[in-house]
């Protein structure tokens, strides 16, 4: 049986960082994952230029039901601390929006990054390795992998969420917590596009590719930014962030026209071109389809000329007000993270062990810590692996 300090389960973000921060400090590391190459969430994110952290990191910018507990690993590892990395090894990169930080390049820059820090810190790394069982023994942690079985002094569970399971996500994280008696929350898919009742998208699919900026409201969070229709639903940066904090059976609230007063816009045409229709004026400020949808939908005929104070009130008040009950989402298939996990009440904040099994961590996507789209998510990888990776 093969022996070493630690064992990391998971070669995504934060267990690649907690391996190499072990790594460092002397512990003979063996990080094991399924896949045939590790990182395959960094690869893909950020439509393959990788959102590597967010410079406006902020821990109200995380969900958890302590929202406390991701203070300390944040605060000691900042973005500053990986954008320092990220420019040792040269990587171009630039801000998109809103403190969003993208490789010039492809994403596997970030994973390469990593896997030269493993390489540097004697980290050894096993692929396409399946972990078939893991228990507590005498002197720590025995594993039956695949490729064998090994023991451990500290295990260090970083198998993720349930988020795409095409790349093979899935629930073992949450599994191996209860095993060792960890409580967990209740997990739903997060970051991900919102459905719609047959009838609704009906009315929606000719509008599959359209974007625009709006303010989209559920449970007294807004955000604003681009919305974007499918086929399926309602999708964009807006309705990501805001499906974290969505419920079925809920409404959203969505402001078409966050710029715009445009019931002074319509009562100036009224005066000025009284022989417009509505769907024209609304096409000067919206995309025409979208103009052309909202206008029937609001079935208001005639010339704006006709139109009284109250019904541009109407009018105004459903543009800025578009309210909408999604059915669902799309769920695990397409969410980009998982919301919940393993019960922050289970670990220390400043070690991410577990209070009452010695020698076990718990990092990254599989704690109850989620965050915004944007980068934030990558930073609690990088910023919980790294505080594992200092005691493990």
């Amino acid at each position: 049986m093969r022996t070493f300090d630690v064992l990391i389960l998971g070669a995504g973000a934060a267990g690649m960082m907690a391996a190499i921060e072990a790594g460092r400090r002397g512990r003979s590391v063996l990080l094991v994952d399924h896949a045939k190459a590790p990182g395959e969430k960094i690869r893909i994110s950020g439509g393959g230029r990788c959102n590597f952290t967010n410079t406006n990191t902020r821990p109200d910018r995380f969900l958890s039901q302590n929202p406390k507990f991701a203070v300390s690993a944040l605060r000691r590892y900042t973005p500053e601390r990986f954008i320092a990395l990220v420019r040792a090894y040269g990587i171009a990169f630039h801000e998109k929006t809103l403190g969003q930080l993208f490789c010039d390049g492809a994403s596997v820059q970030i994973v390469n990054l990593l896997t030269a820090e493993m390489g540097k810190a004697g980290v050894m790394l096993e692929l396409a390795t399946a972990i078939e069982a893991v228990e507590k023994a005498d002197t720590g942690f025995r594993a039956r992998l695949s490729t064998g079985e090994v023991s451990a002094t500290s295990l260090v569970i970083a198998t993720g969420g349930k988020s795409i399971p095409k790349m093979g996500a899935t629930g073992l994280g949450y599994r191996l917590a209860e095993q060792f008696g960890l409580a967990i929350t209740e997990t739903r898919p997060a970051l991900v596009p919102l459905t719609f009742e047959p009838r609704m998208l009906e009315r929606l699919a000719p509008l599959a590719g359209i974007s625009t900026e709006a303010v989209v409201t559920a449970n007294g969070r807004s955000f604003r930014e681009a919305l974007l229709f499918t086929h399926r639903g309602l999708s964009g940066p807006a309705i990501l962030q805001v499906s974290s904090y969505w419920r079925e059976g809920d409404a959203i609230a969505v402001d078409l026209l966050p710029d715009v007063d445009i019931a002074a816009a319509l009562k100036t045409a009224r005066t000025q071109t009284p022989k417009l229709a509505l769907q024209t004026v609304l096409a000067a400020h919206l995309p025409r389809r979208l103009a052309q949808m909202l206008a029937e939908d609001l079935a208001l005929p005639g010339m704006l000329g006709d139109f009284s104070d109250r019904k541009i009130a109407l009018v105004a008040d459903t543009l800025h007000r578009w309210t909408q009950k999604p059915t669902g989402s799309e769920g695990y298939r397409t969410a980009e993270v998982t919301l919940g996990g393993v019960d922050t009440a289970s670990l220390n904040s400043t070690t991410m062990a577990a209070r009452d099994v010695p020698g076990l961590y718990v990092i990254g996507e599989v704690v109850d810590v989620t965050g915004w789209l944007g980068g934030y998510n990558f930073q609690w990888a990088w910023a919980s692996g790294w505080a594992a990776g200092q005691v493990a």
